[in-house]
């Protein structure tokens, strides 16, 4: 299996809950350039470029992408699955690493993981939300470039299309796939099984967690994760965002 490794953001300011949301403010930063920078902690990685459409809309992405200096392509904004599968091909990736734009503590450690186990086992898909143990918004897939052309040319549906990976998940016998659980990952009971968590940005009531964690906890270049998790525990915080729920596919 080929060895470069290209980061994919999934990244729009046209959500529907919470429109513009990957460039609310964070601390001093934008959502997104936590995601960037918590990105560039991964040594595996090769390169990151964020993958937003060609509405009119996402043209700020495309300027936050330059003046951050980070690559950036813009493809369909329906056709999520050809868009990240351009980019990738455009970056010359043979591991594509897909995580979304609403995740400002996105965890290198689980990138790291979930991407060595991909390696090692020599699979076509490796990721930790098939049997979920991490808190949402730590969410990571990586996959082969080779795979990822299988599933672009076979993938027809809607949803597959705009969710770009449910074809690995339903089509288990084409493909190799492994989920990476969260004891593989840390060694404290406090921050395995912590599904209970949930640190996406999908609503207002996300915002105001995020925006505590950002605003409470000391840090130089990122929060780290389990400070992140010792904070919402000890202050309560999960009850802030308990009642929203995540969309299904």
């Amino acid at each position: 299996m080929g060895s470069r490794v290209v980061a994919t953001i999934q990244a729009r300011m046209g959500s529907s809950r919470l429109p513009g949301k990957v460039l609310l403010p964070l601390n001093c930063d934008h959502v997104l350039t936590h995601c960037v920078r918590r990105l560039y902690q991964v040594d595996a990685i090769d390169n990151v470029v964020i993958a937003t459409s060609t509405e009119t809309a996402d043209d700020v992405i495309e300027q936050f992408a330059v003046d951050q200096n980070v690559a950036v392509y813009r493809g369909s904004e329906t056709d999520v699955q050809q868009r990240l599968f351009d980019a990738a091909t455009a970056h010359d990736a043979e591991i594509v690493v897909r995580i979304t734009a609403d995740c400002p503590l996105i965890d290198p450690e689980t990138i790291t993981a979930v991407v060595s186990r991909l390696r090692t086992e020599n699979t076509a898909y490796a990721t930790n939300t098939i049997q979920r143990t991490f808190p949402r918004g730590l969410d990571v897939e990586a996959f082969s470039y080779e795979s990822f052309e299988h599933v672009v040319s076979e993938a027809t549906t809607q949803s597959e299309r705009e969710h770009v990976t449910p074809y690995y998940r339903q089509h288990r016998d084409e493909f190799d796939v492994v989920n990476v659980t969260s004891d593989e990952v840390f060694d404290d009971e406090r921050y395995i099984d912590r599904a209970d968590l949930r640190l996406t940005l999908d609503e207002a009531a996300d915002y105001r967690l995020l925006s505590r964690v950002y605003d409470e906890i000391e840090y130089t270049d990122t929060v780290p994760i389990r400070e992140a998790i010792d904070l919402i525990d000890a202050d309560g915080l999960a009850e802030l965002n308990r009642d929203v729920r995540q969309k299904e596919l």
